[in-house]
């Protein structure tokens, strides 16, 4: 949980710092478009959740981690989709904000360094419910059918 106002501050700052990277890697209506999307949550959230990997970890070593170490990650992703899923149920709303800098997270969040960054989730109730997902109501992706 990301409750210091500092390391929020940071956060943001490491946010809006990759996404000026992102952004400037775009070139005209694509741009325009990238510009105006709402990319993170990260000043409205009142719950910010930093999800690591600690490969370091001894528990489970002796199995699957063995000859596919990568599955620590997995398990860790399938932690955060079971959150969502239950957050869902209730109500609650889930962001997972990617545009980041991991290494920079964890120096924020004084971790150590070779603990793998998942990601950085921005929980809270939504201002509206939508069944379509807004990158997709802005224009951004589209579903394939």
């Amino acid at each position: 949980m990301v409750e210091a106002p500092a390391r929020r501050a940071a956060i943001i700052a490491n946010f809006q710092q990759a996404n000026d990277r992102a952004l400037a890697e775009l070139e005209g209506a694509r741009a325009a478009l990238y510009a105006r999307l709402k990319l993170a949550g990260l000043d409205d959230a009142p719950c910010q959740i930093a999800v690591f990997a600690d490969r370091s970890t001894a528990q489970g070593a002796g199995l699957g981690r063995l000859t596919m170490p990568e599955t620590l990650d997995y398990s860790a992703v399938n932690a955060v989709h079971t959150l969502w899923l239950a957050a869902r149920a209730e109500g609650i709303g889930v962001g997972w904000v990617s545009i980041l800098a991991p290494a920079r997270i964890a120096e924020i969040l004084d971790l150590p360094r070779d603990w793998i960054f998942i990601g950085h989730l921005c929980v809270g109730y939504p201002l509206k419910e939508d069944d379509t997902p807004s990158l997709e109501r802005e224009g951004w992706e589209h579903r394939q059918r």
